[in-house]
């Protein structure tokens, strides 16, 4: 897990790292054990205020496309530096005008033994058309549970986040000014 100190640590490298027309604002800076997904605010496109709903959302596509495209070469010389600095793979978002849009990013499998139960609500879920496989049924459960128990997942990794400070402390723990092997 990742504590809060180092989520910091790795979004100020970006804020400075990035160039300062590259976004209006960094937005958000994720992390976990395989990805560093980083999203940035990008200006709208100048529209009537009584544009129709679909030359909108059009018009928002068109830019977000426009800035991937335009952006390309400094987004992967930043992420190949990220990816060597913290062994991690660099994925892009953007929001514009409301609108999130997420560029390659990683699906990681995840291997899991379920019981009887719980195949069979995920079958359940495929059987209802919510899902197309056990695979997509599984994804669908672990959104449902992170969109309504954020509080509680906050409140986990603050307690993790504290067992690191205090295993950190512990007799085990080496000395900030302790030489590692390789120096």
């Amino acid at each position: 897990m990742v504590t809060t100190e180092q989520q910091e640590k790795l979004r100020g490298w970006f804020a400075g790292r990035l160039s300062d027309d590259l976004f209006e604002e960094l937005v958000e800076v994720r992390v976990d054990r395989e990805e560093i997904t980083v999203i940035g605010r990008i200006p709208e496109p100048r529209l009537a205020k009584d544009a129709p709903a679909a030359e909108r959302e059009a018009a928002l596509q068109g830019r977000i496309e426009e800035f991937r495209e335009r952006t390309r070469e400094a987004r992967i010389e930043v992420a190949r530096e990220a990816e060597h600095r913290f062994r991690r793979k660099v994925s892009w978002g953007v929001e514009c005008g409301g609108e999130r849009a997420l560029f390659t990013h990683v699906a990681a499998p995840v291997m899991t033994r379920l019981r009887q139960p719980e195949r069979q609500v995920l079958d359940t879920l495929i059987a209802g058309g919510v899902a197309r496989s056990r695979s997509d049924a599984l994804a669908w459960c672990v959104r449902l549970v992170q969109r309504h128990a954020d509080g509680w997942l906050t409140e986990l990794r603050d307690s993790l986040e504290h067992v690191q400070r205090v295993r950190a402390q512990g007799p085990d723990a080496e000395p900030e000014d302790t030489p590692k092997d390789d120096e």
